[in-house]
């Protein structure tokens, strides 16, 4: 699809938006230009000209919205809905990507990489999720997709890694449950994306030939915002076919 065809595409004001954090490489990246062609999307991370570029990519202005946003930072995400919000009109789908890891071992990296860490996993999809909350609320309708991990189903030696993402695990189900106690709220839909081994910024080392893509992770998350209603896909756990663990 063109430049044009998107930027005219995008304009469409009932064409619903998606709000993708993290999404100025990696996984988020892949899922946004995975989904242009459907949503009118909020691209939200701290590296301003990669969004900028990105977003221009995808079709700019009434297509494709470049936020600068740290998600650890609680004033920076209620700004990040406000501008969705000022622009759009209207938040259809969350994707609260945005994330790093460590390297595994308790005397490895330094405390302050682990408080950033632990602070963008955990506290980020959480204050994603406060901020847009009272607008999908207000629709009554919606779809969260949190990025978790394998790591955050089964413990790995030494990761604090994995300790944060059985953290966005839990988080991810402790808001349906919260949804289902809202007079019986069945349309505000939440969905865990488990990816294991992918090949993304993530690591400082190339991984295997093996290694999933991320554009293989953004057709998943495609898949669960395309359920039909009535239909909520919990979690998708997704691995290479020659990973072991």
């Amino acid at each position: 699809m063109s430049w044009m065809n998107r930027e005219n595409q995008g304009a469409e004001p009932n064409r619903p938006v998606l709000l993708i954090t993290g999404a100025s490489s990696g996984i988020g990246a892949a899922t946004a230009r995975l989904a242009a062609d459907r949503y009118r999307l909020v691209l939200a991370a701290r590296r301003r000209e990669a969004l900028e570029d990105l977003a221009g990519e995808l079709g700019g202005p009434g297509a494709a919205l470049a936020v600068e946003c740290d998600v650890t930072e609680w004033d920076q995400v209620e700004a990040l809905a406000a501008r969705a919000l000022a622009e759009f009109g209207r938040i259809d789908a969350v994707f609260a990507n945005a994330g790093f890891g460590a390297t595994r071992g308790f005397l490895e990296e330094s405390p302050e990489h682990w408080r950033a860490m632990v602070l963008t996993n955990v506290l980020g999809p959480a204050l994603t999720i406060r901020a847009t909350l009272p607008h999908l609320l207000e629709r009554g309708d919606g779809h969260y997709v949190i990025t978790s991990s394998v790591a955050g189903r089964r413990v790995l030696p030494g990761s604090l890694y994995s300790v944060t993402k059985f953290a966005a695990t839990t988080l991810g189900e402790a808001l349906r449950q919260e949804l289902r106690q809202m007079d019986d709220n069945d349309r505000i839909k939440v969905t865990l994306i488990e990816p294991g081994i992918t090949d993304t910024e993530f690591f400082d080392d190339k991984p295997a030939e093996w290694a999933l893509r991320d554009e293989d992770i953004a057709r998943e998350v495609l898949h669960a915002l395309s359920a039909p209603p009535g239909v909520e896909i919990n979690e998708i756990v997704i691995r290479p076919t020659a990973q072991r663990g």
